[in-house]
């Protein structure tokens, strides 16, 4: 089964190899991906890993800078 996502070509990211938006198998039919990989200053916003652990932290640090 292929990937309901926007997928990620990850020109010059550092993550991809353990991202799940450049490892999945994208359909080869039609398959979106991001006009430009969303890797900006040594993160990912996009980023999605096989335990979720960047995306936890990531809202972790969200909620504490609201406190």
């Amino acid at each position: 089964m292929s990937p309901d996502i926007t997928m990620c070509k990850g020109t010059g990211c550092p993550f991809k190899e353990g991202c799940y938006r450049y490892t999945a198998k994208p359909n080869e039919y039609m398959q979106s991906y991001f006009m430009t990989p969303p890797f900006k200053e040594d993160r990912c916003e996009m980023y999605w890993g096989d335990l979720q652990t960047d995306i936890w932290q990531q809202l972790k640090d969200i909620v504490k800078k609201k406190d």
